[in-house]
């Protein structure tokens, strides 16, 4: 077991959180007291939670929750009306604050004439017009508008607008090709699509207004397509009268719409609230992040992944300025990332693993420690799990030690988290600290009963959150199946977890994932852990392939660490494969271990296993519109063992 790493008594300001603060409002001496009472009496807690918040509400609500229809189906905060493009930007300017900073827009090209900033007047004063515009298209309460394009101020103002007016916000990420945008319009049956004419990465163009408009011809609910990039975005705004009043929603009145697409099928169209949003995001913001106004905020992401929203909205809810930043990270320069973070001042930066150790193969540059990244008090992750050599290079390098990792685990369905690391949580290499507040989080064994502390088994959560998906999108039945089948009346997540004896929770990997190797069953994460320990290893991808004696047999992917001047080729192979036995035992040492350049991955980092899989068992690729690196499959597919398993 690591030792913690960090401590939350040797830094002052978590004794001015606001979760400390909360804390001593309420009578707890700790946060586990605090988690064991929101659990207890989760009506209390959410109603406690969210006059802390500050979130203003038209109507107030006169019941917190209902449960009549069983956990799948509880209603939240019955009777109340509230908005929230009104708690995110309106009030902030009719308060007083319009000259504070809402946003830095940060290009591709990292020029600083296409560096853009905007303050809460101006993003107002665009949400209004855009409103309008979308009212004079005869967009309204109920409606769905969907976005293809990247973190820009344009993103945002879209997103607001729709929110205002009481239409449903979709996001689809801008890597899609033509058909995965189809699917995705269709199904929500999208009245207007905005995208810009290119995607630019690298300095190189990608004409995504062209894969726009052929989807939107495809999709007979689509009256047109609107460039927000462009000329095309002032046509629009054009001869529309502003809308500046919010319309009052409902609490469970949907308002976001993210589609999530799991392992297997069609997208799931996941359905969020305006009250559901605020309750969890706000929650995660306030007492996680501990996020002020006035302290810009930058997380690594992309609309159309659920943290692109989820930032958005925690962050202006409470005058919190956040960092679009439109491009890769380490472009033009090496060290790009690190001059923004230090030109902003950014005080909260998050990144997934992945991203983390990109950084860390960098050879150019001055790396992190060569600018002034002073003003960071916390660095966040989500995503994927961690091993522990990236983990303590991104507390050190990157947080200089003093910053607590807040590393969250949750998902698209619930737009938010089970587990959350706070500014109060002791925290070890790559834990993900407590359970929730106000997440009633266990971990199961195969047949449902508590798993004992310190052993891996199902992540579940026992009772409903406002934030929890209201169904699928026109498939409630698949909705049911998903999350409520496996065991009556249990949110059933589909992760592998682990709590151990001094209450810190660890997730390794989906479920889904497992590799069973003669009757053994370990997580890829695992695997990937031991590997990346190991000098030469910088990254790692781990598979089950079919194996006629063992059932499964572990087939590694590994990319070198820059500069590595060890064993090469055969005797590298061994070593590895010696690495992982020594660690995990013979019984899991991997059958073979490959190098290779880089390991496909989704825009937001995740590696993507079931591909690789595919592609090495010489099974048909399927879609690849969602891979950020088509040509890392390549490699891949040279060592490909046609005939392995599959049809």
């Amino acid at each position: 077991m690591s030792a913690v790493l960090w401590r939350p008594e040797d830094h002052a300001w978590t004794r001015e959180s606001h979760l400390a603060r909360f804390l001593a409002q309420h009578g707890f001496a700790t946060y586990e007291e605090l988690h064991a009472a929101s659990v207890r009496d989760t009506g209390w807690f959410w109603d406690a939670a969210l006059r802390d918040m500050g979130v203003e509400w038209f109507r107030p609500y006169t019941q917190v929750k209902d449960e009549s229809r069983g956990i799948a189906w509880t209603r939240w905060f019955l009777g109340g009306e509230v908005n929230l493009a009104h708690n995110c930007v309106d009030r902030h300017v009719r308060d007083g604050h319009g000259a504070e900073p809402a946003l830095y827009y940060e290009a591709d090209s990292d020029r600083p004439e296409e560096r853009r900033a905007c303050t809460f007047a101006e993003l107002k004063a665009a949400v209004d017009a855009a409103a309008g515009a979308l009212q004079a298209r005869g967009i309204g309460r109920g409606d769905s508008v969907a976005l293809y394009a990247p973190m820009r101020i344009e993103t945002v103002v879209v997103m607001m607008a729709c929110f205002k007016l009481g239409a449903r916000f979709v996001p689809i990420f801008c890597g899609y090709g033509e058909s995965a945008v189809v699917e995705r319009l269709a199904s929500c049956q999208a009245r207007l699509l905005f995208a810009v004419e290119h995607l630019h990465r690298r300095g190189k163009a990608v004409a995504t207004g062209a894969i726009a408009r052929a989807a939107a011809a495809r999709v007979p609910s689509v009256q047109g397509v609107v460039d927000c990039a462009g000329p095309g975005w002032a046509d629009f705004l054009r001869g529309a009268a502003p809308q500046t009043d919010c319309v009052s929603t409902a609490a469970e009145e949907p308002c976001l719409i993210l589609y999530t697409s799991g392992t297997t099928g069609r997208p799931k169209g996941t359905v969020h609230t305006h009250a559901g949003c605020l309750a969890q995001i706000g929650k995660e913001t306030r007492y996680a992040f501990n996020v002020q106004p006035g302290e810009p905020f930058c997380w690594f992401t992309d609309i159309g992944w659920m943290m692109g929203p989820w930032e958005l909205i925690g962050c202006l809810l409470y005058r919190t300025p956040v960092v679009l930043f439109d491009g890769a990270p380490d472009f033009p320069t090496s060290d790009r990332l690190w001059q923004t973070l230090a030109r902003l001042q950014v005080v909260t930066f998050a990144a997934s693993p992945t991203l983390v150790r990109l950084f860390m193969r960098a050879t150019a540059g001055r790396g992190p420690r060569g600018h002034d990244l002073a003003r960071l008090r916390v660095l966040g992750s989500t995503g994927e799990p961690w091993d522990e050599t990236s983990y303590r290079w991104y507390f050190d390098q990157v947080g200089g030690g003093r910053c607590p990792v807040i590393n969250i685990s949750g998902g698209t369905e619930l737009v938010g988290c089970l587990l959350s690391a706070t500014p109060l949580t002791p925290l070890r290499p790559c834990s993900l600290g407590r359970a929730a507040l106000g997440l009633d989080v266990a971990v199961c064994t195969d047949d449902g009963q508590p798993a004992p502390r310190g052993t891996v088994g199902h992540l579940v959560c026992r009772q409903p959150a406002p934030s929890m998906t209201k169904g699928f999108l026109h498939d409630e039945a698949r909705y049911l199946e998903t999350y409520f089948s496996q065991w009556p009346g249990v949110w059933y997540h589909g992760d592998w977890a682990r709590e151990d004896a001094d209450g810190s929770w660890f997730v390794l990997g989906r479920s889904d994932d497992t590799i069973k190797v003669a009757g053994k069953r370990v997580g890829p994460a695992e695997i990937e852990g031991v590997l990346t320990a190991h000098p030469a290893v910088s990254e790692a991808a781990t598979i089950g392939a079919p194996d006629a004696l063992k059932g499964q047999g572990l087939v590694c992917f590994v990319v070198l660490r820059p500069g590595y001047a060890g064993a090469a080729g055969a005797a590298l192979e061994a070593e590895l494969i010696a690495h992982v036995a020594a660690h995990m035992g013979r019984p899991l040492a991997p059958q073979a271990v490959q190098v290779v350049a880089a390991l496909p991955k989704t825009r937001s980092g995740k590696i993507l296993r079931g591909l690789i899989l595919r592609v090495y068992t010489g099974q048909p690729a399927g879609d690849l519109t969602s891979v950020d690196n088509p040509a890392a499959l390549e490699a891949i597919r040279a060592r490909a063992r046609p005939g392995a398993g599959g049809p």
